[in-house]
């Protein structure tokens, strides 16, 4: 198995790969091509077939696994593939294990620790929605524990949205000790929730990209629907409460050109927005460091997330 992350331009490359999407198009000249995007368990790469009349390109469509043989070149600094040969194969000739990106910590102890947050919820109204959803929701659970939390930028693997979900949830609980006049219940309860709505807004694995929901709304606007939609089924559920924790998920982004239909008005709130920036940042550095770079390389190029050309840390 050659994985994408060790790929280096001049190299020729025979492998098996998951075809996550191919699309055609026309040269400025009007000669047609393919574009494919290659996915394996380390990331994804752009591939092109130039010259789809070749005896070695055989049919395949998206989500097919297929051998490759290619010639990895680079585009404006971006690795990509020439593609020379593909063949579809069958059952048995790879495992789905090399090709879907997963979390590297452990998805059901992960789950664990976020029950145990669940637990240590004093207030009954937020301690039943977060049981409701998180726990005694089992279609939901298996999504949650599952889904990723990002198509491309951060944590856009199975798991990911777990993962995330409970880093954000730990920086909140270490805040609300550091001050505490903030709500515990109340910050926690939307840290575990605050990206819910990905569930919906991106589609599962293999394809993990937008659905239509997910475009026309968004995960900030579908979570809050899933969340009021819930606390709608416990009784007695204080309305000023209720609006308390939607203005969490609604305003999480911090600002309005962030995606946030409302800008912080609580200090929760505030929190949370700043637990869940920090927390993607952080796996998007990391990413970058981890990612198909040369690790002799101490600057990693301009970030358009962090708009700074970017550096590794010098060891002690």
């Amino acid at each position: 198995m050659k994985y994408i992350e060790t790929l280096h331009e001049g190299e020729r490359v025979m492998a098996v790969y998951l075809c996550k999407q191919r699309t055609s198009a026309v040269t400025k000249n009007g000669k047609p091509y393919d574009s494919m995007i290659l996915q394996d368990k380390t990331g994804t790469i752009d591939a092109k077939i130039w010259d789809l009349s070749s005896a070695g390109i055989e049919d395949c469509d998206a989500l097919d696994y297929i051998e490759v043989g290619a010639d990895v070149t680079s585009f404006n600094g971006v690795l990509q593939m020439n593609v020379k040969r593909v063949r579809k194969v069958a059952e048995g000739e790879y495992d789905p294990r090399d090709y879907l990106p997963v979390s590297e910590k452990d998805i059901e102890e992960m789950y664990t620790e976020m029950k145990h947050f669940i637990a240590s919820i004093k207030n009954p109204y937020l301690k039943e929605l977060t049981t409701k959803m998180l726990i005694e929701d089992e279609a939901l659970v298996k999504e949650y524990k599952n889904h990723s939390a990002a198509k491309n930028v951060h944590h856009g693997f199975i798991g990911g949205l777990l993962e995330h979900s409970l880093s954000v949830t730990k920086v909140c609980d270490f805040f609300a000790s550091n001050y505490p006049m903030l709500n515990r219940d109340l910050l926690i309860t939307a840290a575990m929730l605050h990206d819910i709505g990905k569930v919906k807004e991106l589609s599962a694995f293999p394809m993990n990209d937008y659905t239509d929901e997910g475009n026309l709304l968004g995960h900030i606007i579908i979570g809050t629907e899933m969340i009021s939609s819930c606390i709608t089924t416990i009784p007695g559920f204080p309305p000023v409460l209720a609006g308390e924790v939607k203005h969490l998920i609604l305003s999480h982004h911090g600002e309005l050109e962030f995606g946030s239909p409302k800008k912080p008005a609580l200090m929760e709130a505030v929190a949370l927005s700043f637990a869940d920036n920090m927390d993607a940042k952080m796996e998007t550095f990391k990413e970058l460091l981890t990612g198909p770079k040369d690790e002799e390389s101490v600057w990693l190029g301009y970030n358009r997330l962090f708009e700074s050309n970017i550096r590794r840390t010098t060891d002690c």
